[in-house]
């Protein structure tokens, strides 16, 4: 509804600056944006209920297909990046609460507080300068035609921006690790399995884990959402036909069927991965297990 108040109209791009008043009106007819906007929705919504999410009215594809073919890329992506992202943040986190009293401890702060202040364009271009523009191992941009069927070239295509994402997601996700770390290094289990003989390391790793993994599983479910519509500013950057730089060119040509298609999925992904974390919640604590 929102998406609809803005200024021009579907009929006004297909037809472009000469298209007379007449022809703009058939335009809209056509496109059935002359009815009512609930009847607009009724009938989109009730196509939904039988699975069709419409068809676009600039390429005339099904919205399913497409957002099919730009999952493809988005969610491996997303997913990559996640993944290095705890790879990186986890070690380093619990490094730099261990030796919070120590000078490297406080460097590795400082990096994830330094990665957290850059933005992720700039961070995306500089990679881009090191690795594709001097060094020469890596596309600057693009993904092959053909897809996942050339399986090297998707996945070279990929590392830059599953890198970008990575460094900017892991230097988030490492303040939350240092944070809860720190928390249950006083805790009281902590220091009575360090008074029995247990290293600080080793209390943490068997018995202060799980109470640090809970906020951090929450965190980085937060911003695996996120990053399936904010994945946007590395695909413009990287020229990726993700997801989010469809729905963000469609946003501009008015294609609100495409639009609503996209936001739908993305909503229900999202909710997808809440109930994940949830069960993550439950499988982590078995204290969360018998609540009502």
């Amino acid at each position: 509804m929102l998406l609809r108040l803005l200024p021009g109209d579907l009929a006004s791009i297909i037809g472009g600056v000469q298209a007379t008043p007449d022809q703009l009106v058939r335009l809209r007819v056509r496109l059935g944006t002359d009815r009512p906007l609930l009847a607009q929705y009724g009938h989109w919504a009730a196509g939904v209920l039988i699975g069709d999410l419409g068809t676009s009215a600039l390429s005339g594809v099904s919205v399913t297909g497409e957002l099919r073919r730009k999952l493809v890329v988005t969610l491996p992506l997303t997913l990559a990046s996640s993944v290095l992202a705890v790879v990186l943040a986890v070690p380093a986190g619990t490094y730099a609460a261990l030796r919070h009293r120590s000078r490297d401890g406080a460097a590795v702060s400082a990096v994830g507080q330094l990665g957290i202040a850059v933005p992720t364009f700039w961070m995306g271009i500089m990679l881009a300068v090191v690795f594709a523009v001097r060094l020469r191992v890596l596309p600057a941009q693009g993904f092959p035609v053909e897809g996942w069927a050339d399986p090297g070239a998707a996945v070279r295509s990929l590392v830059l921006p599953v890198l970008t994402l990575a460094l900017a997601q892991g230097a988030v996700l490492l303040r939350f690790v240092r944070s809860a770390t720190l928390e249950v290094l006083h805790a009281d289990y902590v220091r009575t399995a360090r008074a029995k003989g247990l290293t600080t390391l080793g209390a943490v790793i068997r018995h202060g884990l799980r109470n640090a993994a809970l906020p951090v599983v929450s965190v980085l479910g937060i911003q695996f959402a996120s990053l399936l519509v904010g994945a946007v500013v590395v695909e413009n950057a990287f020229a990726l036909p993700g997801v989010g730089r469809m729905l963000l060119a469609d946003v501009g040509n008015r294609d609100l069927v495409k639009v609503q298609g996209t936001v739908l999925l993305l909503s229900a992904l999202v909710l997808v991965v809440g109930a994940l974390i949830d069960v993550v919640h439950r499988l982590i604590d078995p204290r969360l297990r018998g609540a009502r």
